[in-house]
């Protein structure tokens, strides 16, 4: 069993998690610069529960403190990233995912030119990369709609949005396409769903009538505005390449009870309709008839068919952390993934945060989507959250994440030896930074250590735990060395 030649090897990070630097450089407030970290609230549970109000909203605006709104100060890698891409070269990182802080070109969303100094940035961002030798794979929407959209008008439930973000997609064409050969469109695009606010600018207590259908209708567009993108990268930069991006939440029945298979069967096709539309360009009848017994109509305009017909994507990627069961008792057990919550599988371990541990999960959904789909794959997150100790000398000794990547890359290539078509991977994330989640440091994800806790206290220096090393000598054998 062998990975191809040309395998990418790399690392995912998002610009609202790591970079800071919220009011330098003319950047705008995002949605997630009202996030606020909670230290009294249950991890397992947070993540669930959280929703933004206008109160919250306002409260957080009204306050410039960086302490408990985390995402403000990230791990300061707008001024820090010649440092941390040098660790990623070290690594021997082929690939790295980052996303383009919507704000930090358009603070508002509204501007009709860009902000030069943002795009300054990006620009030597990605001539550095380059320099360095790795690919950049660069999502245009990571959890970052504009604060000031979503306060206006709910942002992706305004169809006017699309306009907007196209104007943002083209100016990142213009200045950053002749460094960039992959992109991606939106981050987990099915989250809309589950956090609307987060991934869309949605603020529920402003919405009238039913808020499901006001929630497929900002999905649906995006999916207009991820067609349109499309287009005009074809036009643009014929040879590059553009994916969308699933949350990748594998579900089994939780028995054979045939009550507990068609509930799964009936979550899945909801999960499957992103990739449906994105990469098959259409909406599935089935989908379609389900939402509509639930009071779901999409609204169509003039053309929109036509269009995600026209260009789907030209590859699938996703992200895959843990597994989940589905049962129809009530009285199930249920825990947290991300950002969700399914029930529990006694068959399988859990992290600290609840989440299950499943590597064969990997390749079953692997698989799943290029069976389903014949289309490449790119599995763009993936990745274990666990508090980590320094040591009295100074190391971090992780051999619980280094067995979590091993057992996952050896599913992964099983996958690939069974003929999937897989170009990359890049973990989720390769450097410590603030969790989308809980907004807290010390559910530590990467393989280099920041030096800082959850209240932003620490020298914010990096250091190499003793899986840095590790995923360097699997990087260099292209997975053949898992020892």
């Amino acid at each position: 069993m062998a990975l191809p030649d040309g395998f990418m090897w790399g690392g995912a990070i998002a610009a609202n998690q790591a970079e800071g630097a919220w009011k330098e450089g003319g950047r705008g407030p995002a949605v997630t610069d009202v996030n606020r970290y909670r230290p009294e609230a249950d991890p397992k549970l947070y993540a669930i529960h959280h929703q933004n109000t206008v109160a919250s909203i306002t409260e957080a605006m009204n306050d410039d403190d960086e302490v408990y709104y985390p995402k403000r100060r990230g791990i300061d890698f707008y001024h820090r990233y010649p440092e941390d891409l040098a660790l990623f070269a070290e690594m021997g990182f082929t690939v790295l995912r980052v996303s383009i802080a919507w704000t930090r070109l358009y603070p508002t969303g509204e501007e009709l030119e860009p902000n030069e100094e943002g795009v300054a940035f990006y620009l030597a961002f990605f001539e550095e990369m380059r320099r360095l030798g790795i690919e950049p794979l660069v999502t245009l929407s990571h959890y970052d709609p504009p604060l000031a959209l979503a306060l206006k008008n709910n942002c992706w439930l305004d169809r006017s949005t699309i306009g907007l973000f196209e104007r943002f997609v083209k100016t990142c064409y213009e200045r950053f396409g002749h460094l960039i050969t992959y992109w991606l469109s939106f981050n987990e695009i099915d989250g809309i769903i589950r956090h609307p606010f987060t991934s869309g600018g949605l603020i529920e207590e402003t919405v009238e009538g039913n808020f499901e259908e006001a929630c497929y209708t900002a999905l649906h567009h995006q999916f207009v505005a991820s067609a349109s993108a499309t287009r005009m990268l074809r036009e643009m930069w014929p040879d590059s390449k553009l994916g969308c991006m699933l949350t990748m939440l594998t579900t089994y029945p939780n028995t054979c009870h045939p009550d507990d298979v068609v509930a799964t069967q009936e979550k899945e096709r909801l999960l499957y309709l992103c990739t449906d539309v994105q990469a098959g360009g259409a909406y599935p009848r089935l989908a379609l008839n389900l939402l509509e017994r639930r009071g779901v109509t999409i609204p169509f305009a003039e053309g929109d068919a036509e269009l995600l017909a026209e260009y789907p994507v030209d590859f699938i990627s996703f992200s895959y952390y843990m597994s989940m069961t589905e049962s129809v008792r009530p009285d199930a057990e249920r825990t947290p993934g991300n950002t969700i919550l399914g029930v529990k599988n006694p068959f399988l371990e859990s992290s600290e945060w609840g989440w299950q541990i499943d590597p064969i999960g990997l390749r079953v959904s692997l698989i799943d989507l290029y069976d389903r789909y014949g289309k490449p794959l790119f599995i763009v997150e993936n990745g274990l959250g666990m508090r980590d100790e320094v040591t009295d000398d100074g190391r971090i000794v992780d051999p619980y994440r280094i067995d979590y990547f091993r057992a996952h890359f050896e599913e992964m290539i099983t996958a690939v030896d069974e003929g999937v078509e897989l170009l990359g991977y890049t973990s989720w994330s390769p450097i410590d930074f603030i969790s989308a989640s809980t907004s807290q440091i010390t559910k530590r994800y990467g393989f280099i250590h920041v030096d800082m806790d959850d209240l932003g206290r620490g020298t914010m220096d990096r250091r190499r735990k003793d899986s840095f090393f590790w995923y360097q000598k699997v990087i260099a054998s292209n997975g053949a060395d898992l020892s």
